[in-house]
């Protein structure tokens, strides 16, 4: 009868013991709030939004502990707009990222799925433009370096990240444009690496899309970046897009220095928040300069501010021209809690020397439809909760 119950009894730690090594955990972030923006197609306007600064987004991730220092995990995250429950990414059921994977505390992570682009990983938390503050109303001038938080994701995507090796991290991706006899049809590819040793962070990151959304033939639209799901903020043949940033804290303050550079060749379509996709043809460089700071008043208030310059080059065959872009941000934070906080949140944009006639010459806060003039103003109040 002993013999019995001690049999039970490790059985039963032993289910539970099985039960501690896998996990599965419900998330999410809700960002909500209300805007009012000067200019928006002519008119001013109210309305209530979502993710302004955050993704609002819900997801699933789990682990499972398969024994020498390896795991099995996944996450399938969705996008979502609070102010209506309609999808952010339309037709996706998991818009923001869908993947699985292995986990090596030795040698890294490789996942497969639908996945954020490296240069988002390494350069969007030293932007302004990331997750955390300032987030996507003070994305550069139409999310040209894919650093706001609402960044399109890549289909098919392969992606390995390393672990840290005395600071120093980096990885890449690959993701296919599943299309047979068009290998590099709407394909894309990229890689990152970073630095991090106590008070300094530095990154530099490349990415390279070729007929993203399809291109001006829209021959593969649903390839490695979609069309239909608002994924492609450029179509067209070639983007090409690279850069550096680092910050430092200096007690309670965070500095942040930032520099990309972006290409687009050949396009067909840019896209400019509230008016969707408006057709662009033609060549487009853009380089930004961010200067980014944070400084904690208390441990539950804090100010953040930024300034981006975006210095720019259009060709369209029949005309050149050279846009300029300034563009400010003002915020501040308070937080509740630990996962709940209120913010109010100032963006300015200013623009030049844009061809007339195109929506370069039309500010475009992003999330926000074009202004009829070369100025917007947006000013936001809202409420972010995280489960």
């Amino acid at each position: 009868m002993k013999k019995s119950l001690v049999v039970a009894a490790l059985s039963c730690v032993s289910i539970v013991s099985a039960h501690a090594q896998s996990s599965v955990t419900l998330y999410g972030v809700i960002d909500t709030g209300l805007i009012y923006s000067n200019n928006q197609g002519g008119h001013s306007a109210w309305q209530e939004t979502s993710a302004a600064t955050e993704n609002t987004v819900y997801g699933l991730k789990g682990s499972e502990d398969l024994g020498g220092g390896l795991h099995a995990i996944f996450k399938l995250e969705n996008g979502f707009n609070l102010n209506n429950g309609t999808s952010f990414n339309s037709g996706d059921a998991f818009g923001e990222q869908a993947y699985v994977g292995i986990q090596s505390d030795k040698f890294g992570t490789l996942l497969l799925g639908r996945q954020f682009d490296p240069v988002n990983d390494y350069l969007g938390p030293l932007s302004a433009t990331g997750s955390g503050y300032g987030g996507n109303l003070s994305a550069h001038p139409f999310n040209n370096d894919n650093l706001a938080a609402d960044s399109m994701s890549l289909n098919n995507a392969v992606k390995y990240t390393s672990v840290s090796y005395a600071g120093f991290t980096f990885g890449g991706a690959y993701a296919f444009s599943n299309k047979a006899n068009g290998f590099a049809d709407n394909r894309a590819y990229g890689f990152g690496t970073s630095y991090s040793a106590g008070p300094l962070n530095v990154a530099a990151a490349y990415l390279q899309l070729n007929n993203a959304g399809g291109g001006i033939q829209a021959t593969n639209p649903n390839g490695a970046v979609a069309l239909g799901d608002g994924s492609a903020d450029f179509v067209a043949t070639r983007q090409r897009t690279w850069g550096v940033g680092g910050n430092y804290v200096f007690g309670p303050a965070t500095v942040g220095l930032l520099w990309t550079h972006s290409q687009i060749d050949n396009m067909a379509s840019v896209f400019a928040g509230g008016a969707g996709n408006v057709p662009l043809a033609g060549q487009l460089r853009l380089d930004n300069y961010e200067v980014n700071a944070r400084y904690a008043l208390t441990p539950a208030l804090s100010l953040a501010a930024a300034y981006t310059f975006t210095d720019g080059s259009y060709n369209n065959g029949a005309s050149r021209s050279s846009p300029r872009w300034h563009e400010g941000t003002l915020q501040t934070d308070y937080a509740l809690s630990k996962r709940t906080d209120f913010y109010v949140e100032g963006v300015y944009q200013h623009v030049s020397g844009a061809q007339a006639g195109t929506v370069l010459s039309e500010a475009t806060i992003n999330t926000l439809s074009p202004s009829s003039t070369g100025s917007q103003l947006a000013v936001t109040v809202g409420i972010r909760h995280q489960f």
